[in-house]
């Protein structure tokens, strides 16, 4: 922590009252977790800020940021696959989002094996495994006695090199290890599937186009109190509402995270609204995830990680959902 401190400011997952979250490393490392699993708070907080200023006094530079680049400790895999949908939106498009981007190419991602599953993580049912594979710059996986270190992008390679003398390859034991770690993570989630009856991506396409007229939405939108709570907290939503602020000195533009959820979302000018109705906002939230986002970007805006039902108030569970749309099917 200290070496990576140096060059970055680093955060990594703690565990309090049965609780994880990210919490910024001030010289103690007593309460890291780093494995179990997601932290509550999605990975895409330090990319893109629920609230942050981008533009000031009408001038076409950036505004610079105020801290190091962060470094990253714990990402799952559940948040890594996140970044297929806001790199999408932010970095690969012809707009592309220059805070983003260089949010993107600064900070330090480091990666973390599962090690075991909490009752809402149905990831293999979005075709990711409960251990990283892609899109972190280093990964980590616990095993008894230490940790195995890979390396999955040139920052991470470059770090393992300049610290060389901290590591020793890794024994075919150390690697079985790992492999029955990951075994036993995978059938805690895959008792999960079981449990809830969580249909796999497989049976995904078409639900929403079949169902479109379908009572589901209305059924389900009644138990909304329209808080916003799931899109806030998923790695893949990514909507924003940009406004102007001004005092006596002046200007500055300012973004905001905005949700699909809530009813000005879509209100136009003239007060006109497509979606006037809560039940045609949440069927929109699985419009973008089930059906657009496969359709544009050849993946599901959905990662298994099952923070939308822990903050959801009302107790709309995905899962439920997706399930009832597969049967209705």
């Amino acid at each position: 922590m200290n070496l990576l401190s140096i060059r970055h400011e680093v955060y990594f997952p703690v565990k309090k009252q049965n609780q994880r979250f990210f919490s910024r490393y001030t010289g103690s490392t007593d309460e890291a977790i780093l494995g179990e699993v997601r932290p509550f708070e999605p990975l895409k907080v330090f990319f893109s800020c629920a609230r942050e200023r981008v533009a000031e006094d009408f001038q076409s530079e950036i505004p610079l940021s105020s801290h190091k680049p962060f470094a990253i400790l714990g990402v799952k895999a559940c948040d890594l696959k996140g970044f297929l949908i806001q790199d999408y939106v932010f970095k690969n498009d012809g707009l592309q989002d220059p805070f983003y981007i260089r949010n993107r190419e600064q900070n330090l991602i480091i990666g973390t094996d599962c090690t075991c599953a909490i009752d809402t993580c149905f990831c293999l049912a979005l075709g990711v495994q409960p251990h990283p594979r892609e899109n972190f710059d280093l990964n980590v996986s616990p095993i008894p006695g230490g940790f195995i270190v890979e390396a999955g992008a040139a920052k991470g390679r470059a770090l393992l090199q300049e610290h060389a003398s901290l590591f020793h390859h890794a024994t075919q034991v150390d690697l079985q290890a790992r492999e029955d770690q990951r075994a036993r993570v995978r059938e805690a989630v895959e008792q999960n599937l079981k449990t809830h009856d969580i249909p796999p991506q497989d049976q995904f396409p078409g639900i929403i186009e079949q169902n479109w007229a379908s009572t589901v939405w209305q059924d389900e939108a009644g138990a909304c109190v329209e808080c916003g709570a799931c899109t806030n907290i998923c790695p893949t939503c990514h909507c924003f509402l940009l406004y102007d602020q001004k005092d006596d000195q002046r200007v500055a533009r300012l973004r905001v995270w905005d949700s699909c959820l809530l009813k000005d979302y879509a209100r136009m000018a003239g007060g006109a609204n497509p979606r006037r109705f809560l039940w045609m906002r949440l069927r929109n939230r699985f419009d973008k995830k089930f059906d657009f986002f496969p359709k544009v970007a050849n993946v599901y805006a959905c990662t298994g990680c099952g923070r939308c039902i822990a903050a959801c108030p009302g107790k709309i569970d995905i899962r439920r959902i997706l399930r009832r749309l597969v049967n209705r099917a």
